[in-house]
């Protein structure tokens, strides 16, 4: 699979080992920065790699910030992505199952990166369950999505 992934300053560290473990597992990483410490605002690479998972450039996306929220944010205001903040494995494998999660948001300071590591494998590793309640579920979702969001080639992005 194609992993977009990005961060802000405070996820910088744990985005690499993401990676590391990413291509261990066989996965290609399109790593959207940042590359250093130095701070920068979040959403400045956190939207362009959402537009890479919404588009179907890359299958799913992984992003890290101080807590998760604010790549959630973010990432969730792009039709097509599912975005979940996670704080250990169990909703990492919850989030995959129930959901059809297409991102996973960390939050590099307050968790470390054994569990950080712990969820990401859970999270990739982990199918949704095609069975029909959860079908139904997700559906759902998506009926408030189109109701609510614009599409890429509405906002002149599908190229």
């Amino acid at each position: 699979m194609k992993i977009a992934l990005a961060s802000d300053h405070a996820g910088v560290t744990l985005k690499e080992e993401i990676t590391a473990l990413l291509k261990e597992m066989g996965h290609e990483v399109i790593d959207n920065g940042p590359f250093t410490t130095d701070s920068v605002d979040l959403s400045d690479y956190v939207y362009p790699a959402s537009l890479l998972v919404a588009q179907g450039k890359a299958d799913r996306g992984i992003f890290i910030d101080g807590v998760g929220y604010g790549s959630a944010m973010i990432a969730n205001r792009v039709l097509g992505i599912d975005a979940v903040v996670c704080q250990d494995p169990f909703c990492a494998k919850l989030a995959r199952q129930h959901n059809d999660s297409n991102v996973l948001c960390l939050g590099g300071k307050i968790i470390g990166s054994a569990i950080a590591l712990e969820i990401v494998k859970t999270w990739m590793t982990t199918d949704f369950l095609n069975q029909e309640k959860y079908l139904r579920r997700v559906n759902k979702v998506k009926e408030i999505t189109q109701k609510h969001l614009r599409s890429l080639e509405e906002l002149g992005l599908d190229k």
